[in-house]
């Protein structure tokens, strides 16, 4: 009778460990969510107040679930929130991943180009884009009419208010440089820094009112209590995903479509980011 009671416990505590983790494999990486988001963003103006952002970040197509028509989906999930504006946020490839094939950045790229938003669309590009080849993966988005921005800012406008977006080079493999990219911009004007990798996040001027930046997948793994065991950043689960607030300053990361190394998620969903960005005060 002991034995059978020992039987059945270790039977309650590991069947839901283990449906855990063949969710973790086969369901959560199969998903993918829209997040939608209001971010007050300081010294925003009131003339750009309910301007929509959608962020996209670390499709790695090729990862296991993220084939070409994953990244279809993604590209109908933005187009159907109608934002004003798309900010792919790098790691569009994966290489030697398990379980995964590698896809040309020249397919993704293809499929991309069907975004649509108001103001255009804008890229920066990944570590790993950068381990495949950099100037490759820059062609095949340029190409298709998807400008990437390295250490260069680019203006839009609207309400008859122009604002500008950074876009900064990968803090793991590039020279960045912040100063230099937004000394081209009026010190009065607006600024969204565009960037793949957070940890630079602490080196941005209090200027620029929002930061955007993708790379962690928010660890791939969040445990109940425990929070994310794995975050790639030297500053932990700090700048993991979603918004964070330091010094009148604000950084939102979001956590990607893709998986890297491990090919799991758990209480971290694939996600498109759309953000309503507000002035600070207005309803």
């Amino acid at each position: 009778m002991r034995l059978r009671r020992r039987r059945w416990i270790a039977l309650a505590v590991l069947a839901p460990l283990a449906a855990a983790g063949a969710w973790s494999v086969v369901g959560e990486p199969d998903r993918l969510v829209v997040e939608r988001v209001d971010v007050s963003v300081p010294r925003w103006p009131a003339a750009l107040d309910g301007l929509t952002v959608a962020a996209v970040s670390d499709i790695h197509a090729g990862s296991p679930h993220v084939g070409l028509a994953k990244v279809r989906r993604v590209v109908e999930l933005v187009n159907a929130g109608r934002p004003d504006l798309v900010v792919l946020l790098g790691d569009y490839v994966i290489q030697n991943v398990v379980g995964g094939s590698f896809v040309p950045p020249e397919d993704t790229a293809a499929e991309l180009a069907r975004l649509r938003a108001r103001l255009g669309v804008v890229a920066v590009l990944g570590n790993h884009d950068w381990w495949l080849d950099g100037p490759r993966v820059r062609a095949a988005l340029e190409s298709r009419g998807l400008p990437v921005l390295e250490n260069r800012a680019t203006p839009f406008e609207s309400n008859g208010r122009r604002f500008w977006v950074a876009g900064i080079s990968d803090a793991w493999t590039r020279r960045y440089d912040i100063p230099g990219t937004l000394a081209t911009v009026p010190e009065e004007e607006p600024v969204i820094l565009a960037t793949h990798n957070p940890d630079l996040f602490p080196n941005v001027p209090a200027r620029v009112g929002l930061t955007l930046a993708g790379h962690t997948h928010g660890g791939q793994v969040r445990l109940p209590l425990l929070g994310r065991p794995v975050v790639p950043s030297e500053y932990g689960q700090r700048y993991a995903a979603g918004l964070v607030r330091e010094q009148g300053r604000v950084l939102f990361v979001t956590t990607g479509v893709g998986t890297s190394i491990i090919p799991v998620r758990f209480r971290v969903p694939p996600v498109v980011s759309l953000l309503t960005l507000r002035a600070e005060g207005a309803r």
